[in-house]
């Protein structure tokens, strides 16, 4: 395999590299023409790329491997510059002075224990010996770890090597990538502008300098240790959200009274269907149920689950977690569907309600509870309000997506029929996304069922508070029987709408 380099190029300039490259045109003439004479890597050899890298990969746009070499480089310096300004041996000196100080008052509560005659004198020689055995290690420790401070230059060394060899033999054949797709996109970075290469060496040098300073001397920039904040902050902030969810409150009363009562009557209605129907009739409608969504194995499936949650108790409280979780899986279909139905037809409604949904589901589930708790009070109205924000963002997410991938034949030959706009969305759109939403569906239930636990925290009653007093009172196996009985509820409603799903 050849490895060519600067000396020996000779090749004719090439207008076209020339403007690419912006200057040496003839040496990357030469360069582009071995590389592009087979498919895939060739070595060679850039000794510009090299010296200066990553500001090289910088100055020409290529910021993904700016940002590969930086880092690798950054910490070559930073092991550099630790061996040879560095104290490596501080941290364990430091922890020498304070078991030093430990052990002087070792020594004068042992000398007044032997003036007095006190029975703790042993107890006390043997703290004593154990401080002077940790003394002696932690000084061995800090001798020793000064003593590594040339292998630290070597390694550091090592890396700052290793990291420009890499770049200099990497660097015409990613630069040759991008002239290749340069020229079919005239608009990705060209040339070595001074813009770039001054913002390269910028970056590069704040990244490596105050690095290696922060590691190799932190006390010559104390400011660097820890971010320079004031705590007068954090709390004028913290004072100023709790107004605005005071005024929210008295505000909007009537609104969250309303929802309180409207989410109440729902979920009467549900408990009264599930808790208050004799149990032979749930067995046997919910086994119907999967028989005919996902045939005689999910029906089996889902006889013996119930039965394990009646022979062991679960029964009543399994019947609440289903009302519960039935009321906000209601809710969030209920307007989860149309939401996405108006998202995947208006982009500009999407690009507002996508960041809320974001926000909805990066954000931890027991964050949920304080503004919920905040606007709704504790109990099962402010746990399905909560479990409802957790499980409602995948029911729209994924009716966007069916719809989305609608092939656009099919709706342009529907329309050249004369289909309305509403013919359309029912009788084309949505059966063609069915699969898609009903994932989505499945997968609001199942969110909905792991905020059981988490609603126990405000007053939910159901599963979740077995599984939250087994993990009061550290009862394993209490717990692990109520995790299973969530587990079953969570299969047996999968099963069923997955049945949905493929049929």
């Amino acid at each position: 395999m050849a490895v060519t380099s600067v000396e020996n190029e000779t090749a004719p300039a090439d207008d076209t590299v020339e403007r690419f490259v912006g200057s040496n045109a003839g040496y990357y003439t030469g360069q582009f023409a071995y590389l592009a004479e087979v498919p895939g890597y060739r070595l060679t050899f850039n000794w510009l790329a090299g010296l200066f890298s990553p500001v090289w990969f910088g100055a020409r746009g290529l910021w993904s491997w700016f940002l590969v070499f930086m880092l690798v480089e950054s910490f070559g310096w930073i092991q550099l510059l630790r061996g040879w300004l560095g104290d490596l041996g501080q941290d364990q000196l430091q922890r020498a002075e304070a078991i030093q100080r430990t052990l002087n008052m070792r020594l004068e509560q042992i000398q007044q224990a032997r003036e007095t005659g006190a029975s703790s004198l042993a107890s006390l020689e043997r703290a004593a010996k154990s401080l002077e055995g940790a003394l002696t290690d932690a000084l061995a420790k800090a001798e020793a770890a000064s003593g590594d401070a040339l292998m630290l230059i070597l390694f550091g060394l090592a890396v700052i090597v290793a990291a420009k060899f890499a770049a200099a033999i990497t660097a015409n054949w990613v630069l040759e990538d991008r002239f290749i797709k340069w020229k079919s996109d005239p608009d990705l970075p060209s040339g070595i502008p001074m813009e770039r290469t001054a913002i390269a060496t910028i970056v590069f040098l704040i990244v490596a300098g105050l690095s290696s300073v922060r590691f190799a001397r932190p006390d010559l920039v104390p400011w660097l240790l820890d971010f320079p904040t004031d705590r007068e902050y954090r709390l004028a902030v913290g004072d100023w959200i709790k107004s605005g969810f005071e005024w929210a409150k008295q505000s909007g009363a009537e609104f969250f009274n309303a929802i309180t009562l409207g989410v109440r009557s729902l979920l009467d209605g549900l408990e009264t269907v599930f808790v208050g129907t004799p149990w032979p009739v749930i067995i046997l409608f919910v086994t119907m149920l999967a028989w005919l969504s996902g045939g005689s194995r999910v029906a089996i499936f889902t006889v013996a689950a119930l039965a394990y949650l009646g022979v062991l108790g679960f029964w009543e409280k399994a019947m609440t977690t289903i009302s519960l979780l039935g009321a906000a899986a209601m809710v969030s279909v209920t307007f989860g569907i149309p939401l996405g139905i108006l998202c995947a037809r208006k982009p500009r409604v999407f690009a507002v309600v996508r960041p809320i949904l974001d926000f909805m589901q990066s954000m931890p589930s027991f964050v949920y509870l304080i503004p919920v708790i905040a606007f709704f009070g504790a109990g099962k109205p402010a746990a399905i309000v909560a479990t409802l924000i957790f499980g409602s963002p995948p029911v729209i997410r994924l009716t966007v997506l069916g719809l989305q991938q609608v092939p656009q034949s099919v709706r342009e030959a529907a329309l050249a029929f004369g289909a309305t706009s509403t013919y359309l969305l029912f009788r084309v759109d949505l059966p063609l996304a069915a699969k898609t939403i009903m994932a989505g569906v499945n997968q609001t239930i199942l969110l909905s069922l792991a905020m059981v636990v988490v609603a126990s925290l405000i007053g939910a009653k159901g599963l979740g508070e077995d599984v939250l007093e087994a993990l009061q009172f550290a009862s394993e196996g209490q717990g692990i029987l109520a995790g299973l009985a969530i587990l079953f509820c969570a299969l047996i409603l999968d099963r069923i709408v997955a049945g949905k799903t493929n049929n």
